[in-house]
């Protein structure tokens, strides 16, 4: 049985977890350590059984943990490149990722991590460089894209293959628009390197889903231009004009910003 837990997702940090019986990880770490003790003691979980961490870009609301935890806990911290040089030189980032520590992903190159088959793929935002994972584990794939600026091609494919995915609905279009941020910031996050608006997220899952998948999470929303049920409600509303009816053909739920979501046991194929 393969563990999923959100421990928050959106501006103020995210950070998730997935285990087995035997070996765990976590992707990004932009929650407060403490917070995340806290949370897996609640849970049940200990730290100590996570074997490495997952980064997919440098901006301090996915990193700003990182370091610390890597350091208290041994673990060997997994990014590109670019991104472990964009968390060098994050000044919102106290204590870095030590050299021995520092493992170099290659985008699009597959990895065995333990019980997880990892392959990183690129996924358009402002950072330093971006990926998502797409996550092999006993039968089944698990894929996290969150930030993204445009769906590409190797995108559509990621979705494809996914039977539980994460993928970021991260603002409304009219809210934004109408909003009380400033322009350039507007324009940024509507950019093809900036976020994914609810409406683009639900055609993205109506035209590259398959059947095999069982469960889509809503991740990194807005506080100040969504709302947790306008981002499910306008999801749904796409799927539905595709044919595609939550709740029957797969599972849709949103991903609390700073909360956590408790833990999911997810099914393995067979």
């Amino acid at each position: 049985m393969l563990k999923f837990i959100s421990f928050g997702s959106g501006s103020s940090g995210n950070c998730y977890y997935l285990g087995t019986a035997t070996d765990a990880l976590l992707i990004d770490i932009g929650v407060g350590i403490r917070t995340l003790k806290k949370h897996c003691r609640d849970y049940g979980i200990s730290l100590s059984t996570v074997k490495r961490v997952l980064i997919t870009h440098d901006h301090a609301d996915h990193i700003k943990s990182v370091g610390s935890f890597s350091y208290d806990y041994s673990v060997p911290v997994y990014a590109t490149g670019k991104v472990h040089d964009g968390i060098d030189h994050n000044y919102c980032i106290t204590r870095k990722v030590s050299s021995e520590m520092r493992k170099v992903l290659t985008v699009g190159e597959t990895l065995q991590l333990g019980d997880f088959t990892v392959r990183p793929f690129a996924v358009p935002h402002d950072a330093s460089e971006n990926v998502g994972y797409e996550i092999q584990v006993e039968g089944m794939t698990f894929v996290i894209i969150t930030d993204v600026g445009s769906i590409t091609d190797v995108i559509k494919e990621a979705i494809s293959h996914a039977d539980y995915l994460v993928i970021e609905a991260n603002h409304d279009v009219e809210m934004l628009q109408n909003g009380p941020y400033p322009e350039y910031l507007k324009k940024r996050i509507l950019s093809g390197s900036g976020h994914l608006s609810n409406d683009s997220c639900g055609k993205a899952l109506a035209e590259n889903m398959t059947e095999r998948l069982k469960h889509v999470w809503l991740c990194h929303l807005s506080e100040e231009n969504n709302h947790p049920e306008l981002a499910r409600k306008t999801v749904e509303t796409v799927l539905r004009s595709y044919g595609i009816i939550p709740g029957k053909d797969m599972e849709l739920e949103v991903l609390r910003r700073t909360m956590p979501t408790g833990v999911y046991e997810l099914e393995v194929r067979s």
